[in-house]
Parts: C-alpha cells; structure tokens; sequence
C-alpha cells in the first residue's frame, strides 16, 4: 500500500463515484430541458441532436453505478463470511427497495397527472424499474466469490448486449408487461440491453473492491484506454456492410451502441477518479448533485414533463432553453444542497435531543 494508501481509498473510493454520478445527473438535466421544451421545428438542429445523444449517456451510468454499489454490498456480506443464500437475499432486498422506489415515483406522477393520467401509466418501465429488476436477477452472483465476479460479470455484460438483438426477435405478445421489462423498446428500459451496464458495473465494482489505492490508480488508466478502444471500435464494428444479425437497430438493441456507451462510462470514471486524487479536499457542486441524484431526478422529471410549467412544452427555441437549462441546475443544485443541510440539522438536533434528555445513569460513589 502506497503512503496515505488507506485514506486515499476511503476518500477517492466514494468521491470518485459521486462525482461521476452528479456529471450523469447534470448531462441528464441539459438531455432533459431540450427535450422537453424545444419547439418541433427546432429539433433538427445540431445543438439539439447533439444534447439528446450525449443525453443518452446517464441512464448507462447510474445503471452501471448501481452493479458498483451492488458489487460492494456483495464484497461486504462475502467479508463477513455470510452463508451463500443470505448474501442472494441481501442482493434481492436492494432491488425490493429499488422496486419500491420506482412504484412510488409512478404512483406519485400518476396522481399528479389527474384527470389526464391513464393507469397504464403506473405499468411504464422506468429506468428505476430496469435497475430494480436487473439488481433481483443478479443476485445470484453473490453465489460466487469476487475474484470470480470481476470475470463472469463481465461475460455476463457482453452476453446482455450480443443477445439484445436476439431477444428483438421474439414474439413477445403473449406477456406485454414482461415484454416491457425485457425486450429492447424506445419507449422502456429492458432487460435487454440496459442491464448489461449493471453487469459491467458489477464487474467494475468487485475489481475495485480488490485493489488497494497504488493499483486502483493504475487500473482506471488502463481502464481509459480500454474506453478509448471500446469506442473506436464499436464505431468502426457498427459501420460495416455485414452483420451477424438478420436485424439490428443501432439505437434500440445494437451491442455496439452499449459497448460505445461503456466506453464513455469508463472514460469519465477516470477522469472523475483523477479530479478527486488531485483536487482539494473541498466542496464539490458536481459530486454534490452525486449525492442526491434520486431526489433531483425525481424533482425534475415532475417539473419538466408534469403540467407545472406548460407554457414553456415544445414552445421554446435553443437560445432560451439554453438559459432555462442553466436554470434547471442552478435550482436543482439549491435543492441538492438544501436536503443536505436539512440532514445535517437533523441529525444534530436528533444528537442534541439525546445528549439532553437520555436519562443517565447516576455516577457511583467510591
């Protein structure tokens, strides 16, 4: 171990994935903004296509994200030497959370939809539904040790991602809602291909979890490079004349759009991994959005697609929602601060309360 090996994994370990974590939720605020507000005959513009498919790129983070964080709880319970079946029910317990927390935030855009909310729309497969569901069935990796996990998740990930296509294919008719859960779909987030980043996650995350802060150091460089050379690649793979495939879309279930994406996930875990080794140990807006990124995703869908501000839907050109953007942040990050600060209050105030009022037991006499 490197000096100061210990607090520089203890510091860069959770920094780093916050930060990264608050860069998707800032890129996703900006998709967002010009999404929602661009007028129809605006959206063929540059500025706009080019904020959609960087857009893109959140959702593959905090997929990937959760199989870290799953990837950790699993190292967690392994360490503690659990038997093999509670550590698959500590796995399956996070995605029973996560599960709730998707139905919470359907159920809460639904009644704030009313009167013009179908029920259908309690059913949407959210990205929270598709990481709820992805988390259930890889549980069972927790079966395998984490040496192990580095490499089958791995697989697993690129096996996702070579079937998404496959699974296009089948007539899914006779199940629509496990369709929605698995089939590639514009519309939903699958099974296929977008838990293949929660795979990868898990991968990353195991990997992490055996490295001490000299090594971690050099495996996210090479983990740059990896990035680099999983793009190029894909690319160049994806602009071929031949397939594999009888049919494939590159946006909907190409597994070199998700090899693209990973790649990009792995170049900004680097460079978030480098910025918090080299930075000051000082307050951070980005990694702030990290730590509340439930809370601003939840806000901001609301705010944005629900009938709060309907004067600005599909009404806006790319000059204003430039600034309606910033804005976004701005009041997002005020948010993301103010939950932050009522924490902190309320944890000292629970402190205090207990410091004042536990009764104590009386000190003996010698």
């Amino acid at each position: 171990m490197a000096p100061g090996g210990t607090a520089l994994v203890k510091k860069d370990r959770l920094a780093f994935l916050d930060w990264m974590r608050g860069l998707a939720a800032i890129t996703m605020l900006n998709g967002h903004a010009f999404h929602a507000f661009t007028k129809p005959d605006q959206r063929e513009g540059g500025l706009y296509a080019l904020t959609q498919f960087i857009g893109g790129e959140p959702p593959a983070v905090f997929l990937f994200l959760v199989g870290v964080t799953l990837a950790f709880l699993m190292h967690s319970s392994e360490r503690k030497g659990m038997p093999a079946g509670r550590r698959v029910l500590a796995g399956l317990r996070r995605a029973g959370y996560l599960f709730g927390i998707a139905f919470l935030f359907r159920l809460q855009l639904w009644v704030f939809g009313l009167p013009n909310s179908p029920w259908t729309d309690l059913l949407r497969v959210d990205v929270l539904n598709c990481m709820g569901f992805a988390v259930a069935i890889m549980s069972v990796m927790a079966l395998f040790s984490t040496v192990d996990r580095v490499r089958l998740c791995a697989v697993l990930g690129t096996a996702i991602a070579v079937a998404s296509p496959v699974v296009s294919e089948i007539d899914w008719s006779f199940a629509p809602l496990l369709k929605s859960y698995i089939v590639p779909d514009h519309l939903f987030f699958g099974f296929f291909p977008w838990a293949a980043f929660v795979a990868f996650g898990l991968s990353a995350g195991s990997l992490i979890r055996l490295l001490d802060a000299a090594q971690l150091e050099r495996a996210v460089q090479w983990g740059a490079i990896l990035g680099v050379a999983l793009i190029v690649a894909s690319e160049y793979l994806s602009d071929m004349p031949y397939s594999i495939y009888s049919k494939s879309d590159y946006w909907l279930n190409s597994p070199w759009l998700v090899f693209t994406k990973l790649g990009v996930a792995l170049l900004v875990l680097a460079f978030a991994f480098l910025w918090t080794r080299h930075s000051q140990n000082t307050w951070s807006w980005v990694r702030q959005f990290g730590t509340t990124s439930l809370l601003v995703y939840w806000v901001h869908i609301e705010l944005m697609y629900g009938r709060w501000l309907w004067f600005w839907k599909e009404n806006l050109d790319v000059n204003q929602i430039v600034f309606v953007s910033a804005g976004f942040i701005a009041l997002m990050l005020a948010l993301s601060t103010a939950r932050l600060q009522w924490k902190n209050w309320r944890l000292l105030g629970l402190f205090v309360g207990w410091y004042f009022f536990m009764p104590r037991r009386a000190p003996e006499i010698e």
